[in-house]
């Protein structure tokens, strides 16, 4: 068996561990809900969770809206609505599926109930502005190529939205919202997870104001003016359950490399820095490692930002791995790989990457500067070139990324 077929064996078993499927129906299974029921359901993984909840409800669902991400709408649920939108930064259709929900929850009695089902994504895809959407959308992208990290990205897409920061458990109200949510934070912060919907918000405007001045962000009158309005801070209609974490990733990661015949080690399940300097560390890890005649596994679970310098095409993952290429050049019997377990890296149709020690030489014969790449920050257009893209599809989950270093013994 090749390193490249073992670390696709080990994507998919990782990834078949995370569904929510079951984690939805343990949430609902067997609980009473007295008035009328409705559902709505919003992030990547939106899709996958509202099909187990109404698997597990059936009928008592009076109505439902899903919100997600393009390409993640898998077909019908019945009684509901279906909405795809952009992501990761939000356009018109994000705003129509969230003004959808909206109006799926007005009206509401105090005897009924709104389930809600969130996941990562949710940031961009469930989301009413109180600035323009141009704005938000350029506040959006400004974040995002500065590098900002997710819980600071959120402390102000908090202010500038009528739904998030617990916003919209108080439009739910008088209504109860029992919330199950699938958690792509390192840590599982509930208020911080698609920016919190749903819970009482933990962050100050002081928080949002230094993020704001940290970063340089060019924001409107309208805009600083927000920063400067606090978050709901006690909520007395919801009820939420945690489902879900990269720390479940990575122990199903492991499991699989250990039936493979290597031998696991988690090195951590809250990687948190910049996708060059993750690729860089687990190159030096497969240095350290290799040539000691065992099959090794080292695996690192979290989320990585990319600091933009250029205008190429990519994501986190894909520029963890071409990273990570430069330092196990040469090197016969080391893989590195990473992907994003809702299967999809930045704006392209790929989970992620992967390279070998071959990778680098490859790229060498085409002329192609992996440094130069990496400063226009088109990893995926590389990594084409030689059959380093990771692409699985939607995957239905999303709970951060896993990276690994494999080494063949």
């Amino acid at each position: 068996m090749s390193l490249r077929t073992d670390a696709q064996t080990i994507i998919s078993a990782s990834i078949r561990a995370v569904q929510p499927d079951a984690a939805v129906e343990r949430a609902l299974r067997g609980r009473e809900f007295p008035g009328r029921v409705v559902l709505a359901a919003a992030g990547k993984a939106a899709w996958q969770m509202a099909r187990a909840a109404r698997d597990c409800l059936g009928e008592r669902i009076e109505a439902g809206v899903v919100v997600t991400k393009y390409g993640h709408a898998l077909g019908r649920i019945p009684g509901c609505i279906c909405y795809e939108g952009g992501h990761p930064v939000p356009d018109e259709n994000s705003f129509k599926g969230t003004q959808a929900v909206l109006d799926l929850v007005s009206g509401l009695s105090e005897e009924d109930t709104v389930v809600f089902l969130l996941s990562g994504g949710g940031s961009a895809l469930f989301e009413k502005p109180l600035v323009s959407g141009e704005e938000l959308r350029d506040v959006t992208g400004q974040l995002l190529s500065s590098g900002a990290n997710i819980v600071e990205m959120n402390i102000i897409r908090k202010r500038l939205s009528a739904v998030k920061g617990g916003r919209f458990a108080r439009l739910c109200a008088p209504a109860r919202v029992f919330a199950v949510v699938l958690s792509d934070i390192l840590g599982d912060p509930l208020d911080m997870i698609a920016s919190g919907p749903v819970c009482a918000d933990r962050s100050t405007c002081d928080q949002a104001q230094v993020i704001a001045e940290k970063y340089g962000l060019r924001l409107t009158t309208r805009a600083r003016e927000l920063l400067t309005r606090e978050t709901p801070k006690e909520l007395d209609n919801v009820e939420a359950r945690i489902t879900g974490s990269v720390r479940e990733l990575c122990q199903a990661a492991a499991q699989a490399a250990e039936q493979l015949g290597y031998r696991p080690a988690i090195l951590t399940d809250r990687l948190c820095c910049q996708a060059r300097e993750a690729g860089s560390f687990l190159a030096s890890v497969a240095r350290t490692h290799h040539g000691q005649g065992k099959k090794l596994a080292f695996l690192a679970g979290g989320e990585t930002v990319v600091k933009l310098t250029g205008a190429g095409k990519g994501g986190r993952n894909q520029e963890l791995a071409l990273s990570a290429a430069e330092g196990i050049d040469g090197l016969d019997d080391v893989l590195v790989f990473s992907l994003g377990s809702d299967g999809t890296d930045g704006p392209t149709e790929a989970a992620g990457g992967m390279a070998d020690g071959q990778t680098a030489a490859r790229l060498r014969e085409q002329g192609v500067s992996i440094h130069r790449v990496l400063e226009d920050n088109d990893a995926y257009h590389a990594l084409k070139r030689v059959d380093g893209l990771i692409v699985t599809g939607p995957t239905g989950t999303n709970v951060n990324d896993v990276a690994a270093v494999l080494i063949g013994g």
